[in-house]
């Protein structure tokens, strides 16, 4: 009853925030408090709002030469990689969900690209399923936690990555012209290569046209005491194309298209995608292909601010081929050789269809301020069925409605509430149907106080509802996973405040979340988790910057009727990333960067702390031959450590050598 209370109490709270009028407050005085100009660190703290992101912007997707998305965003608090040396092994985890040691996903966590959702099935033995490379894209957006998700979907607990692909307005600058970039990658420790073309057309201010085509190459990385950490190489093929096309009087109309094509092959690997050598399961010829497509069309009507009407329709395609390699599996023989050969011989695939109205207004009711988007999605998910493997198939249809209000009261308050409804129908062929529908929801607030000082808040309840992996168990498709997070914490950002034209910006953040009627983890009803997260950035106007970002997390998961709980097996090691750096302007940037963790002895597959280095520099010549060229070094793992992340079940890489040349012409 004290569940169904509070619950209650959030989605009332919510909804009444939607309706309500404003009552006059105090004005605002912290648009932009995460703004930071020149000279300024590796990363912008978001300060100016309640909700737990990061971004990633395209400097720093460059500045750490990274192989798979994943490996790019562990840099980011209360995220974990998870086997990050391919992409068919490597898992995200935020804050406890998403990837584990059996599958790739619990659909905790979600993942959008250009619109479009992706990934997240619930594959043995098989990583996050994001089959993509990080030259496509120019931000990452990570936002951690339930609130800040109802605009994107259900049931993401964990929290959300966002995708967005390079436009070719990135490169003219809106302009008419043509640009073309060239980007040639080499990493010393498993002789990945990379080349990346991007090709950028304006003929018009009215239409751009952006064309991306990479090619990367693994070899076998090894660790600090010279081990191999995968099985095989592999190469990736990517592409990318996306056009914009402005119209209308008042070039207040778009049509835009987003197409993005990833290929993957590996061929006698371990089915298992995180071993090393090949194990019980045995190996498998795997290959893979991701596609997605998101075709938008806008309007922002002229004369108001009560109408900018997004309609989008988005297909995410991702089809994984296996072939098992015959008498590879110690089990040939024997009454589990059936199973063994079933997996291998798996064909998953699964497409989602999603179509998505959206209405932003901007309007004013007494002394506040709002920024209303009001959605209608309709989304059919199928996977193809494999009667002889452990995938079921079948299709799920959902429909929902969402609202998302930010509302600034004068100068010092900022509340966004937000509700989602979403009703589903679940079925396949062989599997009954099932009907579900929930209502989520929650609110953040945050408070400036006044030179620089901000606290904020938030409550959330969302629900996971059945999944396709689930249909041959009933007692499964009957409930959702339910969840509610609460946090907490503050933000201090402020500019000349030890020295002139300095700059700092900090967010501590405390959360907890509770998940009960637990379907997704084996002898589990409910999980308890308890977190802290730190981000912090300060920079000199002579060009010197540091950066820190920390993690620390507990948790408990207990069995059906159990009162006491025992230690959840997701949590990530405490962390701690500190980077000390100098900018010489816009040409010269050095930095060194220690990645540290702490003991986790006390759990089923304990690992040892440890404490990794990596440098790097960029040089970006401003004038003469090499104007709008960027020479890039990296050094990771400086000292070749030998170490393993925890929740990986493979050692991390050894010292690694990058070089990167990019020009722009």
């Amino acid at each position: 009853m004290t569940t169904f209370s509070l619950r209650a109490g959030l989605l009332c709270g919510a909804a009444l925030s939607l309706v309500l009028p404003a009552q006059p407050v105090f004005g605002q005085d912290a648009l932009d408090l995460g703004t930071v100009l020149l000279p300024r660190s590796k990363r912008e703290v978001q300060t100016g709002t309640a909700t737990a992101q990061t971004v990633v912007d395209q400097e720093e997707i460059e500045d750490r030469q990274a192989s798979t998305i994943a490996d790019l965003i562990d840099s980011v608090p209360g995220v974990s990689l998870i086997n990050g040396s391919s992409p068919s092994g490597s898992g995200i985890n935020i804050r406890g969900f998403g990837a584990n040691s059996a599958y790739g996903s619990d659909q905790k966590v979600g993942i959008i690209v250009d619109g479009a959702s992706v990934g997240a099935e619930e594959l043995y033995r098989i990583g996050t399923q994001l089959y993509t490379d990080p030259e496509l894209y120019k931000q990452v957006t990570v936002v951690r936690g339930s609130a800040g998700t109802f605009e994107y979907g259900s049931g993401m607990i964990g929290g959300l990555v966002k995708l967005e692909t390079k436009d070719a307005s990135d490169f003219t600058g809106g302009a008419p012209g043509v640009k073309l970039r060239q980007t040639l990658q080499y990493s010393s420790n498993g002789d990945e290569g990379v080349s990346s073309t991007i090709l950028a057309w304006q003929p018009t201010r009215e239409f751009e046209l952006l064309g991306n085509y990479t090619w990367r190459s693994y070899g076998v990385p090894v660790d600090g005491a010279g081990d191999d950490i995968t099985s095989d190489g592999s190469t990736l093929p990517s592409w990318a194309l996306k056009g914009k096309y402005t119209f209308g009087a008042a070039r207040n109309q778009y049509l835009s298209l987003s197409l993005a094509d990833t290929e993957s092959e590996e061929l006698d690997v371990p089915y298992n995608s995180r071993a090393v050598a090949t194990d019980s399961f045995g190996n498998v010829d795997r290959r893979v292909r991701s596609r997605t497509a998101v075709l938008t069309y806008g309007f922002d009507a002229p004369g108001t601010d009560l109408i900018n009407l997004t309609a989008q329709l988005s297909h995410a395609d991702q089809d994984i081929d296996s072939s098992y390699v015959e008498g590879s599996s110690p089990y040939e023989g024997t009454p589990f050789e059936p199973t063994v050969r079933a997996l291998g011989d798996a064909d998953n695939r699964y497409r989602t269809t999603k179509f998505t109205l959206k209405n932003q207004a901007l309007f004013d009711t007494g002394g506040a301020s709002h920024d209303l988007r009001v959605g209608l999605e309709r989304i059919r998910k199928i996977r193809a069925d494999n009667p002889d493997a452990s995938a079921s198939g079948g299709t799920d249809w959902r429909w929902a409605l969402f609202a998302v209000d930010d509302i600034r009261f004068g100068k010092s308050w900022t509340v966004t509430p937000a509700l989602r409804y979403e009703q589903q129908r679940i079925g396949g062929d062989g599997y009954d149907s099932f009907d579900s529908d929930a209502v989520m929801g929650g609110v953040t607030l945050r408070y400036a106080l006044g030179t620089g000082w901000a606290v904020f808040g938030s409550g959330s309840y969302t629900e996971n509802l059945p999944i396709l992996d689930d249909l041959g168990t009933v007692a499964y498709m009957e409930q959702s996973e339910k969840a509610e997070t609460y946090e907490l914490g503050f933000s201090y950002d402020r500019t000349s405040l030890v020295a002139a034209g300095d700059s700092l910006a900090v967010k501590l953040n405390a959360y907890d979340t509770r998940v009960w009627d637990v379907t997704s983890y084996s002898g589990l009803d409910r999980v308890h988790l308890q977190g802290l997260e730190l981000e912090a950035a300060y920079s000199l106007a002579g060009g010197l910057y540091v950066d820190l970002a920390a993690n620390a997390m507990r948790g408990q998961g207990y069995a059906s009727g159990r009162s006491s709980g025992d230690d959840f097996q997701g949590i990530p090691a405490d962390t701690l990333r500190l980077t000390l750096g100098k900018r010489w302007g816009e040409e010269l940037d050095t930095s060194w960067e220690m990645v540290a963790a702490a003991d986790m002895d006390d759990w089923t597959t304990p690992t040892p702390g440890y404490a990794v280095h990596n440098l790097r520099a960029t040089w970006s010549p401003q004038a003469g031959a090499l104007a709008g060229s960027e020479i890039r070094f990296g050094l990771e793992n400086a000292f070749d450590r030998e170490y393993r992340q925890h929740l990986s079940e493979n050692n991390a890489a050894g010292r690694t050598f990058k070089l990167t040349l990019a020009r722009t012409f």
